[in-house]
C-alpha cells in the first residue's frame, strides 16, 4: 500500500468506478464526454460549485474542433461560438481613440489563427475551422453533454480530500464541500485534471521549467466599444507611446461579436515591480488610458492576476493515475495552446482507458499516453515561449518596445507613421519584421501537424515530412504516428471526411485503395481475433468510398493496393503502401504492436 494523500476515507458511502476523473474544468469535463462516448464508467469530481466564471482560454484550434466534432460536440459549441471569418486579424494599435496626435493609429494588422488568406488552406486541410467561444461559455456546454452521458455522476462541490494507490486500485475519499460528508471511492484509475493543484504534489510529480516569466493583471469588462471597435481581430495589442511600462492585449468575448460586442478581456503586461492590484478605480483608470477613452464607463465582471509559466510534469503518469491539462503542462497564452492541449490529453486518452477496462488491450496501452502527449506538451511549452520572445524582440527591433528608452519612445512612434519616404520605408521594414510573427499566429502545423513518434504507432522507417521553420505550413501525411489527412468522401450520397470513419463509434479504421479488398477481408479476421472493432473503406474510382475532389489520392502515400489503420483518435497506427501476401498476419502484428500485446492473440 502506498499512501498518497493524508485523509482517509471516514463515510459511510462508497462507490466503485472505473475511473474517477478529478477536475471538472475543459479538460476533465472533454474527458468526462470523451470517456462516456467510448463506454468507459467514471466518476468525475469538482471541488467549485460551478464552471468557470472567468473567460480564460477562447481559441479553439482546427484539431480541437475537429476533436469536438467526432464527439458530437461541434454543433452546440459552433451555435455560440465566434466564426473565424470574424477573427481573422492580429492588431497592433496605439490605441482606439483619443486626441493626442499618435492617438488611435494602426500600427500594424496580419491575418491569423485560419482567417482571412489563410482561410482557404485551413479549409482543405479538416472538416472544420478553429472558432472562438471563451471557457465561461464553453465549459457549460461541456458539462451539459458531460451530465446527459453520465447521469448522476458528474458531480461539482466535491473536492478530493485523500487518495490511495493500492497497486491494483485506487481507493479515494471525496468530501462534500457544502455538508463536509464524505464518500469513499474505488477506481482501477484516475485522470488527474485538477490544474496540479493536489494529486500531482501528493505523488512527487514535479512540474519542471519556468516557473515564474512575468505577471499579468486580467480584467473581465462590459462596455460598449462600438463607436471605436475595428471588426474582426482575434486580438488588438496596444503600444502607448506615453506610458513605456504600458502594453496590453484586448479580446471581444462576446456573446455578441463584432462591433455590438458586450463584454472583453484586457491583459495588462506590467513591469515586474507594478501590478494593477484590486483597486477598481486603478483598474478603470488603466482601461482608459490603452484605449483612449477618457470617459469610458466600463462594468468590472472580474478581475484576475496570473503568472505566465513553461512548466511540464516530470512524469504523466504515477501508478494508476494519469495527468493530464494544466496538471501536465502549462504554456504561456501564446499560440493559444493551453487548453487546446487539454483537450487533446483527454483525446488521446480516453480510447486507450477503453481498450484496457475491456481487456482488448494491457496496462501497457496506457504508458503510450506519456510517450505520445508528453513530447507535444514539451514542444508547445517550448514554442509558446520562444513566440511570446519573438513578439517582444520585434518592438524592440523597430524601436516600439519596452526596451526603447522613455526619451526616445515618442519620437519613434512619430518616425513610423512619419507620411515621408522615410517614414514608408520604416513602415515596410517592420512589416517585414512583423510578419516572422506568423510563428505564433499562423502555427498551422503546430495545431494539426504533431506526431507521435513512440507510443501506440507502428513505424515504417519513413521519416517524418520537413516541416517549415516556423510551423506555419502543415504537410498531410499518413506516415504512422500523424494525424490522418482529411480529405471529402462521398458514401451513397452520403458526404463525409476521413475522419468520419474511425472514433467512439467505430473503433479502428482501415483504409484502403480500390484493389484492397484483400486488406478488408483481413481486417474482419483480425477484429474478430482481438474483439475490437474494425471497420473498413475503399476509396477510390469504383470502390464504395468516392474521393470527391481527388484530394485523398493526393494524400493517402500509397499503392491502389495499400493500407491505412487508423486510431479511433483519428492518429495513423500503421499503414502498409502496398498489397501483402499475408495481410492477415501483417495487419494483426501490427494492431498487436499498437495495443502493446506481446504477440497477436491465438
Amino acid at each position: 500500500m502506498r499512501p498518497a494523500m493524508a485523509e482517509k476515507g471516514t463515510g459511510t458511502d462508497a462507490v466503485e468506478v472505473p475511473v474517477l476523473i478529478v477536475g471538472g474544468g475543459g479538460c476533465g469535463l472533454a474527458a468526462s464526454v470523451f470517456c462516456s462516448d467510448h463506454g468507459v464508467g467514471h466518476l468525475l469530481v469538482e471541488r467549485h460549485a460551478g464552471t468557470s466564471a472567468i473567460p480564460k482560454a477562447h481559441y479553439h484550434n482546427q484539431r480541437t474542433m475537429e476533436i469536438l466534432r467526432q464527439h458530437g460536440l461541434y454543433e452546440a459549441v459552433a451555435e455560440q461560438a465566434a466564426p473565424v471569418e470574424s477573427f481573422a486579424k492580429v492588431r497592433w494599435l496605439t490605441s482606439l481613440a483619443g486626441d493626442r496626435p499618435l492617438d488611435g493609429r494602426m500600427i500594424h494588422e496580419m491575418d491569423g489563427f485560419g482567417g482571412g488568406v489563410l482561410r482557404e488552406r485551413y479549409a482543405a486541410a479538416g472538416p472544420v475551422l478553429p472558432a472562438r467561444l471563451p471557457q465561461s461559455r464553453l465549459e457549460p456546454i461541456l458539462r451539459r453533454h458531460a451530465e446527459r452521458r453520465n447521469p448522476g455522476r458528474v458531480l461539482f462541490g466535491r473536492e478530493l480530500a485523500g487518495l490511495t494507490d493500492e497497486g491494483g486500485r485506487v481507493v479515494a475519499t471525496v468530501r462534500d464541500t457544502a455538508t463536509g460528508a464524505t464518500t469513499e471511492v474505488t477506481a482501477r484509475y484516475v485522470i488527474a485534471a485538477d490544474g496540479g493543484r493536489t494529486l500531482g504534489p501528493a505523488l512527487g510529480v514535479e512540474m519542471r521549467g519556468r516557473p515564474a516569466l512575468r505577471r499579468i493583471t486580467t480584467v473581465y469588462f462590459a462596455a460598449d466599444l462600438s463607436p471605436w471597435w475595428r471588426e474582426g481581430a482575434h486580438m488588438t495589442h496596444f503600444l502607448n507611446p506615453y506610458d513605456p511600462g504600458l502594453f496590453s492585449n484586448l479580446f471581444e468575448m462576446g456573446p455578441t461579436w463584432g462591433k455590438r460586442c458586450e463584454e472583453w478581456v484586457m491583459h495588462f503586461h506590467l513591469p515586474p515591480d507594478e501590478a494593477a492590484g484590486p483597486d477598481e478605480d486603478a483598474i478603470v483608470s488603466r482601461i482608459r488610458e490603452v484605449l483612449g477613452l477618457p470617459d469610458l464607463d466600463p462594468e468590472l465582471l472580474g478581475v484576475t492576476s496570473w503568472t505566465v509559466q513553461g512548466l511540464l510534469a516530470d512524469g504523466y503518469r504515477r501508478g494508476r493515475v494519469l495527468f493530464a491539462g494544466d496538471a501536465a503542462h502549462r504554456q504561456p497564452p501564446t499560440v493559444g495552446l493551453g487548453l487546446n492541449s487539454g483537450v487533446q490529453d483527454a483525446h488521446n486518452l480516453a480510447w486507450k482507458l477503453a481498450a484496457v477496462l475491456s481487456g482488448r488491450a494491457p496496462d501497457g496501452l496506457l504508458d503510450s499516453y506519456e510517450a505520445e502527449r508528453r513530447p507535444v506538451g514539451a514542444h508547445n511549452i517550448d514554442w509558446a515561449l520562444s513566440a511570446a520572445a519573438h513578439n517582444q524582440a520585434i518592438l524592440g527591433a523597430i524601436g516600439l518596445g519596452a526596451t526603447t528608452p522613455p526619451e526616445r519612445r515618442e519620437r519613434m512612434f512619430a518616425a513610423y507613421f512619419d507620411p515621408s519616404p522615410l517614414g514608408a520605408a520604416e513602415r515596410a521594414r517592420a512589416a517585414e519584421m512583423f510578419a516572422t510573427a506568423r510563428g505564433g499566429y499562423q502555427a498551422h502545423d503546430l495545431e494539426i501537424g504533431f506526431a507521435y513518434e513512440d507510443g501506440a504507432v507502428g513505424p515504417d522507417g519513413v521519416p517524418p515530412p520537413a516541416r517549415e521553420p516556423l510551423r506555419d505550413v502543415y504537410r498531410p501525411t499518413t506516415r504512422p504516428g500523424h494525424r490522418l489527412p482529411h480529405a471529402w468522401l462521398d458514401h451513397g450520397g452520403r458526404r463525409l471526411s476521413t475522419h468520419d470513419l474511425a472514433g467512439p463509434g467505430c473503433g479502428f479504421a482501415l483504409l484502403t485503395g480500390p484493389a484492397g479488398s484483400p486488406w478488408c477481408e483481413a481486417a474482419a479476421q483480425v477484429a474478430e481475433k482481438f474483439s475490437i472493432p474494425i471497420s473498413t473503406a475503399r476509396i477510390g474510382d469504383g470502390a464504395e468510398y468516392a474521393d470527391v475532389d481527388g484530394r485523398w489520392a493526393a494524400v493517402r502515400q500509397m499503392s491502389d493496393e495499400g493500407a491505412v489503420l487508423v486510431r479511433p483518435d483519428n492518429h495513423v497506427a500503421w499503414r502498409c503502401t502496398d498489397g501483402s501476401e499475408d495481410p492477415s498476419g501483417v495487419l494483426a502484428d501490427a494492431l498487436s504492436r499498437v495495443l502493446h500485446h506481446d504477440h497477436a492473440p491465438r
